[in-house]
């Protein structure tokens, strides 16, 4: 989910973690004005061996979470099966998923598909947690997950700084040992998580945590990152480390000195990313009727 009006506010002139480092320098932006695209229509076919889709989307499946009305989970299991019918993609990225929806789809798919999946978590003033439940009878815990069409091995979450009181998302990795490939899927903590400190800023860490987890060339990496690119019109720019835009290339970046890219979000934000140190060989972002975040697609070719 997008964080509200008032918590980006908030955040933009926010504090930081006490004993925290400072942000990191702002990178070069283009200052050129960006003009908004549609959605775009069916990516071609992938070449098998040569070619590899990933797509990234936020499901929205936590009705409570703002998600009424975008769909039931009968709906959102079908533009899920569609995505990847339509795109091709053999790796998918969700996150605000619930575990009952990716076992229907799995199933659904194929005995050849694989899953991973890390809950989210709720933890209180008190230090206790608890797993995050989505509602409906047999959806399960509600958290971020890899769909896989390759096996998945080296499945591992990834440390990074979390709310002390609130809701704590996370970082989950995985290798596709076929196609040597390291996938890390992230969904990161929009301003206010915090719940005993809603000015700390956790996304910094939670970015560096991130960019720390991948190989320099061999991965595809992202998510629902709840950041803007980092432009001039940003003010949470200083969140991001250099590392994303310099070492690697995201999904709908338009060239190499840009940091634009088309809204992944009904608000017209991008909050939704795709990097890789691969070479790209396409993107798209598709409207799949079913969640308040659009899907980004990726190709990348892998030898």
């Amino acid at each position: 989910m997008f964080p509200t009006r008032s918590e980006s506010a908030v955040r933009a002139g926010g504090w930081r973690r006490p004993g925290r480092a400072a942000a990191v320098g702002a990178l070069l932006v283009l200052a050129a004005a960006l003009t908004w695209s549609r959605m775009s229509g069916p990516a071609p076919s992938s070449a098998t061996g040569r070619t590899l889709t990933v797509a990234t989307w936020n499901m929205c499946g936590v009705e409570r979470w703002n998600c009424e009305g975008t769909g039931s989970p009968a709906v959102k299991r079908r533009a899920l099966s569609e995505l990847v019918a339509r795109t091709g993609a053999r790796v998918v990225f969700l996150q605000e998923s619930c575990a009952g929806d990716l076992r229907a789809v799995r199933a659904r798919l194929g005995a050849s598909w694989h899953t991973a999946f890390h809950a989210y978590t709720w933890r209180t003033a008190a230090g206790r947690t608890s797993t995050v439940r989505c509602a409906g009878a047999g959806q399960g815990a509600a958290g971020t997950a890899l769909l896989s069409a390759y096996d998945l091995s080296a499945v591992a979450p990834v440390p990074a700084q979390q709310p002390t009181v609130g809701l704590r998302r996370g970082i989950l990795c995985a290798t596709v040992a076929a196609l040597d490939v390291r996938l890390c899927v992230a969904h990161l903590s929009p301003p206010g998580s915090d719940r005993a400190h809603p000015r700390w800023e956790l996304r910094d860490d939670q970015l560096r945590a991130l960019v720390s987890a991948v190989p320099a060339r061999r991965t595809v990496f992202g998510g629902d990152l709840n950041v803007d690119p980092p432009a001039a019109h940003n003010p949470a720019a200083l969140v991001w480390p250099a590392e994303p835009y310099r070492a690697y290339e995201e999904c709908d970046q338009p060239s190499p000195s840009s940091l634009y890219g088309r809204p992944t979000h009904r608000s017209r934000h991008k909050i939704d990313y795709l990097f890789t140190g691969l070479p790209r060989a396409g993107c798209s972002v598709r409207d799949t009727g079913a969640s308040d975040h659009y899907a980004l697609v990726l190709r990348v070719r892998t030898r």
